[in-house]
């Protein structure tokens, strides 16, 4: 098998409204919202943010089926699950604080506290410290 090199991994979140996603970042853990894009009504279609090395982009559906309206079928049922390791575990729940929780804090068989919330596009982040 031949070697690959990557070099970075930023998921692209397909979502019906981007303001609110960037704004989870953003206003939660300071990251700063960049390459911002607005449609033909002012609203974003697409964005990202960044907080050092770590990025989340996310581009509207409609603005993906306009581009490529074949996608339909490809993003019916889609989800992602971020897994995010931090230092500060009370810190990242004071941070999520008003967050819809969907599974608590709890520690893990494999040496972790996580806790799980869904950001404003509907997916999963995780987030862990490990001991």
């Amino acid at each position: 098998m031949p070697t690959t090199l990557l070099n970075q991994l930023t998921p692209v979140m397909v979502v019906d409204r981007v303001e609110p996603c960037i704004a989870f970042w953003v206003d939660r853990f300071g990251f700063t919202a960049e390459n911002e894009m607005p449609g033909p009504d002012g609203a974003l279609v697409f964005a990202s943010a960044r907080n050092g090395a770590v990025e989340v982009m996310y581009q509207t559906t409609a603005s993906v089926l306009a581009e490529t309206p074949a996608m339909q079928d490809e993003l019916r049922g889609h989800s992602i699950t971020l897994f995010i390791q931090v230092s500060d575990f009370e810190a990242t729940e004071r941070a999520l604080a008003g967050a819809e929780v969907v599974k608590p804090r709890h520690q893990t068989f494999y040496g972790s506290t996580e806790m799980y919330v869904r950001e404003p596009g509907g997916n999963l982040v995780g987030f862990a410290r490990f001991a």
